[in-house]
């Protein structure tokens, strides 16, 4: 209990200082104050990628609020879970840390719809592109690379690229597994160490938050890098989808010890 309560007072303090930012001259007006842990946190989509890992966090004790154009319809897996409906905007507006879980067309319209209420906060990123529904979008990634691109549509965000690199039903295996053991009483994860996911970011403070939030969730955190590095998980390159621990991925990944 007390390394809990350890690992959650030090989640607390990344957060603050991530939506605190550098140091300034003068102190900033109206400036973010997190006083502890559980976190509240906007996911933006419910479907696969939103329904599978929102869940965890709302189990973990955080507050979720699970966000679409038609928060009606999320009502179920809301309820399920414990968890809040809202609009995105009500969302992104009640959180400190907001999930991006929904097709990578939707960006642009997000963009414009929340992107200037996401400037300062931790965003974690787990979209994908596809050529066949992602179009232009997708020539964006190739060209440009997934981070840079989804920092594009989100400039001012602290953006962390993480949950993109497996597809949903490995997360919701894994987790499985997690609940089995748990269960028995026995410690979560599999023989070996739980399943490693790779996250990528620029801001250090965004990056602490980011892996305390894996770890909420049940699964071990590996930063590969910053946002440039992310396409070495990326949707069709050589480090996506593999089920692997974090001494496994981080050789597959060609990452040093």
């Amino acid at each position: 209990m007390r390394s809990d309560l350890t690992r959650r007072a030090g989640l607390a303090l990344g957060l603050a200082l991530a939506l605190a930012g550098p140091a300034a001259a003068e102190p900033k007006e109206a400036e973010p104050k997190i006083a502890d842990a559980p976190m509240t946190i906007a996911v933006i989509g419910g479907g696969n990628i939103g329904g599978t890992i929102g869940p965890l966090w709302a189990k973990a004790g955080h507050t979720v609020t699970f966000a679409s154009r038609h928060p009606e319809a999320l009502k179920p897996l809301a309820d399920s879970a414990g968890a809040r409906t809202g609009t995105p905007e009500e969302a992104v507006a009640a959180s400190d840390v907001v999930f991006l879980a929904v097709p990578y067309k939707a960006y642009p319209d997000l963009s414009k719809s929340i992107g200037p209420a996401l400037k300062g906060k931790v965003v974690l990123d787990a979209g994908n592109a596809t050529k066949a529904r992602d179009g232009e979008l997708f020539d964006a990634v190739q060209a440009e690379g997934i981070g840079a691109t989804s920092a594009k549509f989100f400039p001012g965000a602290k953006l962390v690229r993480a949950f993109n690199a497996a597809n949903y039903r490995v997360f919701a295996k894994n987790s499985a597994k997690n609940a089995a053991k748990n269960a028995a009483g026995r410690e979560g994860g599999r023989e070996g160490g739980r399943m490693a996911i790779p996250i990528a970011g620029d801001d250090p403070q965004a990056l602490k938050v980011a892996e305390g939030l894996v770890r909420d969730a049940g699964f071990e955190p590996l930063v590969v890098g910053g946002l440039g590095e992310a396409s070495k998980f990326a949707m069709g390159s050589p480090g996506f989808g593999h089920d692997l621990t974090a001494p496994e991925l981080r050789a597959k990944l060609g990452l040093a010890q």
